[in-house]
């Protein structure tokens, strides 16, 4: 079967609602033709990132999923003590996903080696079926060798990114075989602090911007 699809970003109810109570608005679908679900913080306050300071600081979701090894990955407890930057896609995607991964894949190569150790770049895939664990690591490898690769029950997936705002579909197989997931297009950035999300990177976002900002993130600075 096919597997060539497109990403579009969904802004559901359920988001809305989210957004409107934690001071977030919805941005406007691309030119692309496709929607937008990101949320963005309107805020003025003077941070170091140059990603968006999230107004509320959203808890690392608790989920356990099965890594490109094979082994059960607890996100919380696996990723704890580390900057976590968090991604919800697909392989399969032909634009936003491998675009998003490889920008931040080539700042993180700008790193120093040590800083690299205290990040942690995790993509969980928004369509298991097809994303086995071996699929994800060959197609994460092009990116970052060192990057989590995340697949398994797709509730799961979905409640977790639910709680930070980001909105999940089943993927679609279309008339003609190919595979459309839609999902939430934003990164989020967990310091380890509090192991909270405090820095939200949109659709789009340049290499510029991760290779300023990951600096920041792997010393821990405050956002």
């Amino acid at each position: 079967m096919p597997r060539t699809s497109r990403t579009t970003r969904l802004a559901g109810a359920a988001a809305l609602a989210l957004a409107a109570a934690l001071t977030l608005s919805a941005c406007g679908s691309d030119g692309g033709g496709s929607g937008n679900a990101a949320t963005v913080v309107q805020q003025k306050e003077k941070t170091p990132y140059e990603g968006t300071k999230l107004a509320k600081n959203f808890e690392k979701p608790d989920l356990q999923l099965t890594d490109t090894s094979g082994q059960p990955f607890d996100l919380r407890k696996q990723t704890n003590g580390h900057s976590t930057l968090l991604f919800f896609g697909y392989t399969s995607c032909p634009d936003v996903c491998p675009t998003t991964m490889g920008d931040i894949g080539v700042a993180m190569k700008a790193l120093p080696e040590e800083e690299r150790k205290k990040v942690d770049v995790v993509f969980v895939s928004t369509d298991p079926q097809r994303d086995t664990p071996k699929v994800l690591r060959t197609w994460l490898d092009s990116m970052g060798k060192d990057f989590i690769g995340l697949t398994g029950d797709l509730e799961k997936v979905k409640a977790a990114a639910k709680s930070l705002g980001i909105m999940i579909e089943d993927p679609v197989v279309n008339a003609d075989g190919t595979v459309t997931s839609t999902h939430g297009a934003q990164v989020l950035a967990f310091l380890p602090s509090d192991d909270k999300a405090h820095v939200l990177y949109m659709s789009g976002t340049d290499v510029k911007t991760y290779t300023h900002d990951l600096p920041l993130l792997a010393k821990g600075v405050a956002a």
